[in-house]
């Protein structure tokens, strides 16, 4: 029995950013690429409970983009995008995109800029020297 791409490019929970301190820790990395259509950030994988061996996304659609409707088939075309290339897109890496005010979700060339970016991104993340941000300790944000 032939499997399609649908049974086979799936979009479960495990491969989302769910959480405040998964946004955040993409975030604070403060590594992104951004073309005209999508902004990108990323982040390496924490080891521990958070590693996974395929890549991560969370979406972050602010009301800049439009009305519910446009924000939610921005959110539709980027899951299907992120659907249709997570397995040609940097294993063990989180992800977080925004879309540009201006731009249009179609899903094909949202796909393309995905790929571009994160292997983009990708090699800027194994070229920094620094260590891993979701690594360090945290004191929670309060003065001392």
């Amino acid at each position: 029995m032939q499997q399609t791409p649908r049974a086979t490019h799936r979009f479960p929970k495990s491969v989302r950013l769910r959480s405040r301190s998964q946004f955040d820790r993409v975030f604070r990395e403060r590594c992104s690429r951004a073309d005209q259509r999508i902004v990108v950030y990323a982040c390496k994988a924490c080891h521990g409970a958070d590693s996974l061996p395929g890549p991560r996304l969370g979406l972050v659609v602010s009301r800049k983009c439009g009305n519910a409707v446009v924000r939610n088939r921005w959110k539709r075309a980027l899951r299907e995008a992120f659907r249709l290339a997570q397995h040609d897109l940097p294993p063990g890496v989180d992800f977080v995109v925004l879309p540009r005010p201006k731009a249009i979700p179609q899903v094909a060339p949202l796909q393309a800029s995905l790929k571009r970016l994160c292997w983009q991104l990708q090699r800027k993340l194994t070229v920094a020297t620094r260590p891993p941000r979701c690594l360090e300790t945290d004191s929670g944000g309060g003065k001392s």
